[in-house]
């Protein structure tokens, strides 16, 4: 599908999609936690709906009423020797060792860009812990044979937390007397996130900062209410349109959130935007021009396509660090950004581990998502004070993290045509 977008003034209040990264690890414990478990304010996009495929497989029965979404659990009891995780990294990632719980043969599959994410991790570590693993090549799928008995180990945590995650996770279930090292750990504030959710279902890790997990005494999740908080990845597009084009309030946002990408914040204070806090409603508003600014998201990678797109107003010149974490998402998105951005005249290179942005006037121009939802976001919100017209292909891969993208963009001035490529999300 083709969106077009034009330049657009921007004023309004939306309510912050759910958070992707929440849901996932929600459902995980969810799954794990016998009983009956409430989600609430529950998100659907593609890598949720993945999760929820997930859990069914594994045994769950899931019931969804609106943004309620309950949960009935025994344990895991495979209705499938195959379970289907999409084109969700997280998923993927948090679920093969909860799979690994399991004393049978389970297949792990993928599907579009996950068939080549490196996976490879787990056919060293999950050997170690009593599973049998197989990869095709270090790529998915992946085929492990429990039942998983943890141990004490140490792991590399340098390609992404998830794999820890997962681990964590997994461990919560069965883990005794037993600790994991990890060395040079990223993202590590999505740690923060999976244990303040594993915390909710009643499993405590202690932690000696971000290089020690330990495990007591064995405990048991226990199913519980969770309500999903907003999703600053999402967020991050629509603060950064109030920042270029107009002003936009986002609802349902934790100040205190463990979300990395509530960073954004801080990009956009350097930008010199102007941020107001009223409760959980952030209000961002453009009221001068924008400059460069220096922006280290090593550990918050997936902010840097709205980085790009703020970058691109920015008088001067703007350095963000992190580009070695681009290559493995949905594209190479140091280069894909690069490539389509400079369809609408902006000047990125690529230095080392920098990204440097010439800030400037986005001209009109045909651009291609590449099947990445973030990519396509960041074209979008690039567009909003461009010069003319740009043209999205492939814009429905929002879907992927944020379908209620191109809605809420409309319903704060955004210009788009298809007026309404999706049906609307109450």
């Amino acid at each position: 599908m083709e969106i077009t977008v034009s330049p657009s003034q921007i004023e309004g209040e939306i309510t912050a999609n759910s958070s992707k990264s929440a849901m996932q690890r929600a459902l995980a414990a969810a799954l794990l936690a016998k009983g009956k478990t409430v989600i609430q304010h529950a998100g659907f996009s593609n890598d949720c709906r993945a999760a929820l495929g997930v859990i069914t497989s594994l045994g769950a029965t899931v019931h969804i009423d609106g943004q309620q979404v309950e949960i009935w659990s025994k344990g895991i009891h495979p209705q499938s020797h195959t379970i289907h995780c999409g084109e969700a990294g997280l998923c993927i990632r948090l679920f093969t060792p909860i799979a690994a719980l399991h004393h049978e043969e389970l297949i792990i599959q993928a599907e579009g860009s996950l068939l080549n994410r490196p996976m490879q991790f787990f056919e060293e570590v999950l050997p170690r812990l009593g599973v049998a693993c197989q990869t095709r090549q270090g790529l998915p799928p992946i085929r492990v044979k429990g039942p998983l008995r943890p141990v004490s180990l140490t792991i590399d945590g340098s390609l992404s937390s998830q794999f820890l995650t997962g681990l964590l996770m997994a461990y919560g279930a069965v883990a005794e007397e037993v600790s994991i090292e990890v060395h040079d750990l990223k993202s590590k504030e999505y740690v923060d996130l999976t244990l303040q959710i594993m915390d909710k279902f009643g499993v405590k890790v202690h932690r000696q900062g971000y290089e020690r997990f330990y495990f007591g005494s064995r405990q048991t999740y226990r199913p519980t209410t969770y309500t999903v908080e907003g999703d600053w990845s999402g967020a991050a597009f629509l603060l950064v349109a109030g920042a270029i084009a107009g002003q936009v309030t986002l609802r349902h946002l934790a100040r205190e959130s463990a979300q990395p990408d509530r960073a954004i914040l801080q990009a956009l204070y350097e930008a010199g935007a102007f941020l107001i806090w009223d409760d959980d409603r952030l209000t961002v508003q453009h009221h001068q021009e924008l400059h460069g600014f220096s922006f280290d998201a090593t550990d918050c990678p997936d902010l840097f396509p709205p980085l790009v797109a703020l970058a691109t107003y920015c008088k001067g010149t703007t350095r963000i660090k992190g580009v070695s974490r681009l290559a493995h998402k949905e594209s190479d998105r140091g280069k894909t950004l690069q490539q389509e951005f400079g369809k609408m005249g902006i000047n990125i290179q690529l230095l080392g581990d920098d990204m440097i942005i010439r800030g400037g006037r986005p001209k009109a121009a045909k651009v291609f998502s590449h099947h990445d939802h973030r990519i396509a976001m960041a074209a979008a919100i690039a567009a909003l004070r461009a010069s003319g017209d740009v043209i999205i292909q492939h814009a429905e891969a929002v879907n992927k993290s944020y379908p209620e993208f191109w809605i809420h963009l409309s319903q704060i001035g955004g210009k788009i045509k298809p007026a309404q490529p999706f049906p609307v999300v109450s």
